[in-house]
């Protein structure tokens, strides 16, 4: 799917901004509150997460439905001359789509762009624009909702585990929190009648002693009626906006002499200019390949090291909402650490940050949704009462489907982006349990089919699915990632035993002979808590954690990488072991560093992008 942009033949009309708001009271469908104006509605910034935008449990913790609205119009003229369609980048998770009362569009999963045309809907004036989203989550949705509390607490006897309660509430499957709502921009986009509809780029690259050339394949899909015979021709522009190639035809091969590649904190942004009849589109593109080649990763054909974090698109009091200054804020606390690195944990983050990904030159693992998929975890796992296989037929997780599209959408919007390097398919699932192969196997593979670059793919590895003898990451991953805590939930405070038990493990997937890189490890740390003696919950503590990791780390030619658990504090439910949230972070939530971040600075700024190991 296209980035929405302001070219020529097409226009972008922002609908951001203050919306009306209602929550559900149980009756909102059956009253038909789509139909008109909301009755003593509330006001909601768009886009944002809602929950933290008024006060009280009640509101933060809102189960079931809400109610967005405002009206929209656009000008005459151009409902008679051009394709109209609305588009929303994200809404969570469950939305429906109602204008002048009449639903006309449907969606599920929160974290993917959808849209729907609407130009010959719409009328004169003003018309009533109501977006109804749902947050419940359960067995069928991605992320995976459960029926008690993953961190555990509560009381036996009642729903959830709290006795005598019968309020419904959400029991995330994950250790974040549910927020929810418009949570991405929400647009009006125009194109002419016969239009663009995708654009897929592929590039081949040969290497010479003095520099590469590049062979650009690209595939332009079109949509809507046009004349035989329309043209379409593909430009390609250097970052100085001189043309450096161009071809004519629907598919073709745009040829580039002396191609100036994309790299690691060194990007290089051409344009790519497609023109088919009436309508133009433009997309920044940079030129790179990716491969593994034994227990390297190459970028340009050069072993790369991932230095980076597991990050969470959370602030306050956006919540999960677009956060632009952050945004830029986060990447250039990213470099000024030495970082070149991060996972998109643990769903697509926007549009707007991939694109600034591929402007900084930082490399990018790319997730779905699937987080939770694993009824191992807590609570999660239970079935009234009883202990469910992740896989059983009858009561076990009910997400394929669902898993197979989010897959479809993800790759669909991020194929073309430069600074995506490798997808992962899920994070810490069951994969080491029966039925485990039977689910993943088709996912990969519709990984590799639908990629145009044919990407690495994996699954980060939770910590109780063991080595490559249990794990089927070490069949199906062309990149072992491991989420490891020696030294945290397993050990700690006691740091020699776990550094003993994670160089045997290592020892162990050494063997399969494909790299390896670490996903998450960390060890929450509340900023200013001190001790000469460094214990657990101290920032000395979460320093010596990670020099003791790091130090086995570096024990291994095979491991590639390094990705913190996590760049800073995040929002969680609450629970016994959460205070105020997860406090992993090498920053706290207001980017505020902790020692461990200025160790970090030290070390990565002594370890190079390229050939660390080597």
């Amino acid at each position: 799917m296209l980035y929405p942009i302001m070219t020529s033949s097409r226009t972008v009309s922002d609908l951001s901004g203050i919306w009306d708001f209602k929550l559900d009271n149980g009756r909102g469908f059956e009253e038909k509150w789509y139909e008109k104006p909301l009755s003593d509605p509330m006001t909601m910034p768009v886009p944002a997460s809602y929950n933290d935008l008024k006060e009280g449990i009640s509101f933060r913790d809102h189960y079931g439905w809400v109610f967005y609205q405002r009206t929209i119009s656009l000008p005459a003229f151009i409902l008679r001359t051009q394709r109209v369609a609305l588009r929303c980048d994200a809404v969570t998770h469950h939305a429906k789509i109602y204008l002048n009362g009449e639903l006309i569009c449907e969606h599920f999963g929160g974290f993917l762009p959808f849209e729907t045309e609407i130009g010959g809907m719409l009328r004169d004036g003003g018309n009533l624009l109501t977006i109804a989203v749902d947050n419940v989550i359960d067995y069928t949705t991605l992320p995976v909702g459960g029926t008690a509390p993953m961190m555990g607490g509560g009381l036996p006897g009642g729903p959830g585990g709290q006795a005598g309660v019968r309020k419904k509430v959400n029991h995330p499957n994950f250790d974040f929190f549910n927020y929810c709502g418009i949570t991405r921009p929400v647009r009006l986009v125009t194109t002419p009648k016969a239009y663009i509809r995708d654009i897929t780029l592929k590039s081949d690259v040969d290497f010479r002693e003095d520099g590469a050339d590049a062979r650009i394949h690209y595939c332009v899909e079109r949509a809507g009626e046009a004349a035989e015979g329309t043209p379409c021709r593909v430009y390609l522009y250097d970052r100085e906006g001189n043309k450096a190639a161009e071809a004519e035809g629907p598919k073709g091969v745009l040829e580039v002499r002396g191609v100036k590649l994309w790299q690691p904190l060194a990007a290089y942004l051409y344009t790519v200019k497609a023109v088919y009849g009436e309508d133009v589109y433009e997309l920044p593109y940079g030129v790179r390949t990716v491969r593994v080649e034994g227990t390297k990763f190459l970028i340009n054909e050069k072993p790369f090291y991932f230095k980076g974090y597991g990050k969470h698109e959370d602030t306050f009091p956006n919540g999960r909402g677009m956060n632009l200054a952050m945004y830029v804020k986060d990447i250039s606390l990213m470099k000024w650490q030495g970082a070149n690195s991060f996972r998109c944990s643990h769903y697509p983050y926007s549009e707007e940050m991939m694109r600034l990904a591929d402007e900084e030159g930082i490399v990018v693992v790319d997730e779905t949704t699937a987080v939770g998929v694993n009824f191992d975890f807590g609570g999660g796992a239970n079935f009234n009462g009883q202990r469910v296989k992740t896989y059983d037929k009858e009561h076990g997780i009910k997400t394929f489907e669902h898993h197979l599209q989010v897959i479809r959408d993800l790759i669909a919007r991020d194929k073309n982006h430069a600074c995506v390097v490798m997808w992962n398919i899920a994070n810490e699932p069951d994969s080491y349990s029966e039925g485990a192969y039977e689910y993943f196997k088709p996912l990969y593979d519709l990984a590799k089919e639908l990629d145009p670059e044919k990407r690495p793919c994996t699954l980060t590895s939770v910590q109780s699915a063991g080595g490559p003898s249990t794990d089927i990451s070490a069949k199906l991953s062309d990149v072992i990632c491991l989420n490891r805590y020696y030294g945290w939930y397993f050990g700690g405070p006691d740091l020699e035993g776990p550094a003993q038990v994670l160089r045997a493990e290592l020892k162990e997937w050494e063997k399969t002979g494909k790299p390896l890189m670490f996903t998450e490890y960390g060890a929450d740390t509340v900023m200013g808590m001190h001790d000469t003696t460094p214990v657990m919950y101290t920032e000395e503590y979460q320093v010596d954690y990670y020099k003791m990791n790091n130090a086995i780390f570096d024990e291994f030619p095979f491991v590639v990488g390094e990705q913190i658990w996590n760049f800073a504090d995040f929002a969680t439910s609450q629970s016994l072991l959460r205070i105020q949230g997860n406090k992993k972070g090498l920053f706290t939530r207001d980017r505020k560093p902790k020692l461990a971040a200025h160790y970090f600075r030290e070390r990565w700024h002594k370890i190079p992008d390229f050939g660390y190991k080597v």
